[in-house]
């Protein structure tokens, strides 16, 4: 009995040896992962702010060490509010005399790119210097470059202007193949999205409004290129449709795109000159990541906060923290209500749209925060169908002037797959108790009786729809159904009937939102906040593993993956869905 006890105990013992030795070993890999990502950083005389423009631009972005050290996921993801703060400490900031921006492959919304070229506008008015280098310009990089003093192209490199295509995918022909007739329920002329389902082409209505907004969107483009580089907009239209990107580096420098071509290496020997200094040793340099713990002398200690809550993506149902989850984000909104600190919340909103539900029970939560303290919309890239509807009651909105914005309406879909079952061979009986047992079967095509039930329902959920906006924007519901019918507006469009307030960035809706909240003194403080390291470890799941690394493995056929996927997910959304039809960034 004492061998067996003894056997037992000493059993014990080397589990708790193994786990404190196991946990240890934990303790040491987060320390070693915290130390190699440590944000720690001192500003130096003659810095220079590095801004490289690379990967896929999001507002807001967490970053993963874990994926950053094994370098897996494919273009990084680059944040807005990260390059806009940077550019602001950088302004006030003696230590810093200039911008350095090294532009890469680079997709971006252009309502982000517009805000970035206003941040560095503002940045030139204190006398610093911007430069900017490219082995090759995207139009991305370039509408953004081009406010620099000298625009530095490699001897060997293009600058490229195409223009601006909107080129969506119809499955019409491919669904007739395999048997599969999705039954579409819509309210609005415009409302294009459930079009590659039904259609082979654009509709009339939808090539008009896409036409209508694209050119928007191009004009606002020329036009900032045009007053940054004295060109003017004909004169840049002309340029467009010669293809710069195959012409010699030197058609790029007689027609003024760039001012000179050098080497990267020649561009750190320019920076010397630049700082007035003779050694490489006395130039420094400070990236966005270095900034993030630089102070920002402009924030006040007080303990009054303007609170700045982010809304990236698609609109859903549930709990979790990617994407726009109703039940996650309204328990952020219901955080900031009760925070005596907050005085005003900047909405900062970012989506194409999704589900009508969850963008009905969002709207809910802002109504309520904006009874017991200010809201200010800003919208980003996009604030279209549920974007626009979780904006619509806001006390003010602001929008970029190529904010993709509106496209009031809702529609959703059901699949036949009739025709796929009878081609495989499959067939089916049932015993029903009433009339409507087997609704929902996708095995069937909808009774003419069902397919009337289900469009007053989408009628109903568009004419709720109509009510939130007109009484948000103060707009008569007659006349807001003129601009209404699912159509998709740029910002400054937006701005002249109504749908929006002002054209301006994140900091002038936080300005606005002091205003009408009577704060003086503040502090902003982004919402959700930022994890710590154990927190974004802890959330790296399989399936955000997974996505990366299949990013990093197919390159650009992974948007294939993601359309197909997207096509197959169909039947796990909410039935009604307020969503765009089409995303438009610029690269």
């Amino acid at each position: 009995m004492k061998k067996f006890f003894k056997s037992v105990l000493a059993v014990i013992a080397g589990v708790l040896i193994s786990c404190l030795i196991i946990g240890g070993i934990a303790v040491l890999i987060i320390v070693g992962f915290t130390g190699i990502f440590s944000n720690s950083y001192s500003l130096k005389d003659n810095t220079v702010l590095t801004i490289k423009l690379s990967g896929v631009m999001k507002d807001k972005v967490t970053p993963n060490p874990i994926y950053d050290y094994l370098d897996i996921g494919g273009s990084p993801e680059i944040s807005l509010t990260d390059i806009l703060s940077a550019i602001k400490k950088a302004k006030d900031n003696d230590k810093i005399k200039g911008i350095y921006i090294r532009s890469g492959y680079f997709t971006a919304p252009s309502a982000s790119l517009v805000e970035i070229r206003n941040a560095l506008i503002d940045f030139k008015s204190t006398g610093k210097f911007i430069i900017s280098y490219a082995d090759d310009y995207l139009q991305s990089g370039y509408f953004v470059a081009s406010v620099s003093d000298k625009v530095i192209m490699n001897p060997q490199g293009t600058l490229d202007l195409h223009g601006l295509a909107v080129s969506p995918t119809f499955y019409k022909g491919l669904l007739d193949k395999i048997g599969v007739e999705m039954q579409i329920f819509k309210v609005g002329t415009y409302k294009s999205a459930v079009e590659p389902y039904m259609l082979d082409k654009m509709s009339d209505a939808n090539r008009e409004q896409v036409t209508a907004f694209a050119n928007d969107i191009w004009s606002t483009v020329l036009k900032g290129i045009s007053s940054s580089r004295n060109i003017s907009v004909e004169k840049l239209n002309q340029l467009t449709d010669t293809l710069p990107a195959f012409r010699a580096s030197s058609f790029v420098i007689e027609n003024n795109l760039a001012d000179t071509l050098m080497y990267e290496t020649d561009v750190k020997e320019y920076l010397k000159t630049l700082l007035h200094v003779e050694s490489s040793k006395d130039v420094h340099v400070a990236t966005i990541d270095n900034m993030q713990s630089v102070d920002d002398p402009r924030e006040s200690e007080s303990k009054d906060q303007i609170a700045i809550l982010y809304a990236e993506g698609s609109i859903v149902s549930g709990n979790s923290s990617s994407d726009i989850n109703d039940k996650y984000l309204i328990r952020q909104i219901e955080k900031l209500k009760k925070d005596e600190d907050v005085k005003a919340v900047v909405f900062r909103v970012n989506s194409p749209g999704g589900s009508a539900y969850a963008s009905e029970q969002i709207w809910r939560a802002i109504t309520e925060l904006k009874a017991s303290k200010p809201v200010v919309v800003s919208m980003g890239g996009y604030a279209a169908s549920g974007g626009y509807y979780i904006s619509s009651n806001a006390t003010k909105i602001f929008a970029q002037p190529t904010t993709l914005t509106g496209s009031i309406g809702i529609f959703g879909m059901f699949p036949n797959m009739e025709g796929l079952t009878n081609k495989i061979g499959l067939t089916f009986d049932k015993v029903k108790t009433n009339k409507f047992s087997d609704f929902g079967n996708v095995t069937r095509p909808m009774s003419s009786e069902e397919k009337e039930i289900l469009q007053q329902y989408i009628n109903r959920g568009y004419d709720l729809f109509l009510t939130r906006c007109s009484e948000g924007r103060n707009i008569p519901k007659d006349q807001l159904e003129k601009i209404a019918e699912g159509r998709v507006w740029t910002g400054q469009q937006a701005l002249k009937i109504g749908l929006v307030d002002a054209i301006g960035g994140i900091d002038d809706a936080v300005k606005e939102a002091a205003k009408l909240s009577n704060t003086q003194e503040y502090s902003t403080h982004e919402y959700p906040h930022k994890q710590g390291m154990l927190g974004t470890l802890l959330k790296s799941g399989k399936d955000q593993f997974a996505t990366r690394a299949l990013k990093e493995y197919l390159g650009n056929d992974f948007q294939l993956l993601k359309t197909i996927k997207e096509i197959n997910n169909l039947k796990e959304q909410d039935f009604i869905q307020a969503r765009m039809p089409y995303d438009l960034d610029i690269q």
